[in-house]
């Protein structure tokens, strides 16, 4: 039996992804939202990398290490700490969204330290080569399967490491994926609901599974080969950690899809429900970035809400829409950080300001106990409001028309601020 170091419990932190299929919302739509919850005054900025051709033998520069390229890439828009190359949550113009989560197993070790892809190079990567979700399950497990994952998973804190969990969907269907170290099992989700937190949560229904997941089991004495397998019981550490998140964030779910009446403003609800801990607006982890996205089931666009600001409470959901020629607001990406090309400055030891400007406002008006919530608060529901219009009667012939939509609504929210 090989040696295995499972590390103590992590400390409490906070993330949630979630979906509700097309039978529970109103108009049919695939509903996914999610808070991004990380270490306290990281930045989360918002980009938009368009669809790309690329030549045969390119490389692609991930947070840590370097792949293949593939021929194409899919436009995205992305939710991303602004230190590492992948991102927490995102989606694409083929109409896929991904989410990911910190899980702890018994095949965490201090060889998670090692420099691989992180979870979030995985998220962004299943978005720019994904064409739907199971698509976009495959590109996570084949290049887990090759590379592996490891790596910090904070640019301030180098012991700070975890394995990942996925939750991606398309305008169909969801696919729940977990990994342990490089192996991993999936379940397909085709109607209701579904939503992870920071604990392994697929026992014995699984649609699809990495090779010789069983037999590592069996090796380990984690599962003695008799019954059905139980890959939360076999590889999960037993730890509490989303426990309590997860069963909240199920029953807000299960309430607001009830006869079929679940939509945005009822993601928007999850998301900022702060007595499940689902939003945390202070401590050492907080909620620092959100994304609701509502997956097309008609002839109009899919359209997805990110806020690019801590605490979706006091934050606002702006909208994005994939056109031929969108625009994306630079006042919600952060400045580009010149890296030392010796590397003589250890990664860690680095001490720069990453912000950018409506992180800032946004950060200052809180501080000064500006009282700017129940504006903002009218903005978003007039921009919901009008959104919701022009999707409801969209012609596809002035779709072009939507090119500025995030900027401008970007630009708006800024002047709330001054």
């Amino acid at each position: 039996m090989s040696s295995v170091t499972v590390p103590a419990p992590p400390p409490p932190q906070s993330c949630d992804t979630f979906v509700v299929l097309g039978d529970k919302t109103n108009g049919g739509h695939v509903v996914f939202g999610k808070n991004s919850d990380r270490p306290s005054g990281e930045v989360q900025e918002v980009i938009y990398q368009p669809s790309q051709d690329h030549g045969d033998g390119e490389t692609l520069e991930c947070t840590y290490i370097s792949i293949p390229q593939i021929s194409h890439t899919h436009a995205v828009i992305l939710s991303k700490p602004s230190w590492m190359w992948g991102a927490e949550m995102g989606s694409n113009d083929q109409g896929v969204a991904v989410g990911n989560e910190a899980v702890w197993t018994k095949m965490n070790s201090d060889d998670d330290l090692t420099e691989r892809l992180l979870g979030m190079d995985f998220v962004r990567l299943a978005l720019e080569r994904g064409s739907s979700a199971e698509e976009a399950k495959n590109v996570i497990t084949s290049l887990l399967e090759e590379h592996g994952q490891g790596g910090p998973c904070s640019d301030s804190d180098p012991s700070f490491t975890y394995h990942n969990s996925y939750l991606i969907t398309d305008n169909k269907e969801a696919w729940v994926l977990e990994t342990a170290g490089k192996h991993w099992a999936a379940q397909k989700v085709t109607s209701g609901h579904r939503n992870i937190s920071n604990k392994l949560s697929i026992g014995s229904s699984i649609d699809d599974m990495s090779s010789g997941l069983k037999e590592k089991a069996q090796e380990e004495g984690w599962w003695d080969g008799s019954g059905d397998f139980n890959f939360m019981e076999a590889y999960g550490t037993g730890a509490d950690a989303g426990d309590t998140r997860k069963e909240c964030g199920e029953k807000l779910l299960e309430n607001f899809s009830q006869e079929g009446s679940f939509d945005l403003q009822s993601m928007f609800k999850v998301l900022r429900d702060e007595p499940s801990g689902i939003c945390m607006s202070s401590g050492a982890f907080v909620s620092t970035g959100s994304q609701v996205s509502v997956l097309s089931n008609s002839g109009r666009p899919s359209c997805h809400w990110f806020t690019g600001t801590p605490d979706p409470q006091t934050s606002v959901f702006k909208p994005f829409i994939f056109t031929q020629n969108v625009k994306i607001s630079p006042y919600i990406q952060s400045p580009k950080i010149e890296e030392d090309p010796a590397k003589t400055t250890p990664r860690f030891a680095k001490t720069v300001d990453r912000s950018h400007l409506l992180y800032r406002r946004q950060q200052t008006s809180i501080k000064n106990g500006d009282n700017t919530r129940v504006t903002l608060q009218e903005l978003e529901k007039n921009c919901v409001a009008e959104t919701e219009s022009i999707l409801d009667n969209f012609d596809p012939e002035k779709l072009s028309e939507m090119d500025d939509l995030f900027k401008d609504c970007v630009d708006s929210e800024l002047k709330f601020y001054k």
